[in-house]
């Protein structure tokens, strides 16, 4: 079992203003049936209201500190802004408390600053990047993530994402400059189960292990293979390797595929 240092954290309690109650749903809907399965118990939390938008443009902000998030894999900066505002922003690496840090078309290119797509030199390494102008970043925000600023073509930017994938972004979008911190995050081994159960995930049976009537992957003389051209999930589905993007309205956005076809 292996764990975090968390030297970067530099205060552990989280700013109060900005959490809210993190109701636990042990995977189940409004009817109480589970929909996602292998959930449950784990260690209550608060959940931190994240910036993802950064529209305090023009005002600087000091980072007070960085604090670990239960909620995600990245570590998280509280900001103070200079108008009183305080405010939680995904901490990318070599950000520190003391640090300025700005939004806007403005700002200067330095890690933490959030600007224009259409304004941030091409090659640089950007994350938490916007879909959609105005709407906040959704891409690139987990730990050790960065994607590349690759060009620029008249009302689009092409952005090589973690992937490997190049996508089209609207130059509109906005993204912040550095990679997300707590690159180390991925080396962790967890090591035993309880660890897992702490996390609130419950265990999962291999369909291997089970009987013909409860997966398609059970029965057979010892350890069999599962019998069939390629697995599939506990209601016969394919599993492993099948496409399962659906949204063609997008495919035009995307210039080289992960795998590298298209």
């Amino acid at each position: 079992m292996t764990g975090l240092t968390f030297e970067e954290i530099s205060r552990k309690k989280p700013e109060k203003s900005l959490t809210v109650a993190l109701r636990k749903k042990g995977g189940r809907n409004n009817t109480g049936r589970i929909t996602v399965r292998h959930r449950g118990g784990g260690v209550k939390k608060l959940y931190r209201i994240i910036d993802f938008k950064r529209n305090k443009f023009g005002i600087p902000g000091k980072v007070e500190a960085i604090e670990y998030d239960p909620n995600r894999s990245a570590n998280i900066a509280l900001i103070h802004y200079v108008d009183g505002d305080k405010r939680y922003i995904v901490a990318p690496v070599g950000l520190k408390p003391g640090d300025e840090v700005m939004s806007g078309p403005d700002a200067e290119i330095k890690v933490g600053n959030a600007l224009p797509l259409k304004v941030i030199p091409t090659g640089t390494l950007i994350h938490n990047i916007e879909l959609y102008p105005g709407r906040g970043g959704q891409m690139v925000r987990s730990a050790g993530n960065l994607a590349e600023l690759m060009a620029r073509e008249g009302d689009y930017a092409l952005v090589r994402m973690p992937s490997k994938e190049i996508r089209r972004f609207r130059v509109e979008c906005l993204a912040t400059v550095g990679q997300v911190g707590n690159v180390d995050h991925g080396i962790v081994s967890i090591g035993k189960a309880g660890r897992k159960r702490l996390m609130g995930l419950r265990p999962t049976v291999r369909g291997s292990a089970m009987t013909p009537r409860d997966h398609p992957h059970g029965g057979g003389e010892g350890r069999c293979p599962v019998g069939m051209p390629g697995p599939k999930t506990p209601w016969g589905k394919p599993a492993y390797g099948v496409k399962t993007r659906q949204n063609k309205r997008t495919d035009h956005m995307i210039v080289r595929r992960r795998k590298g076809k298209g």
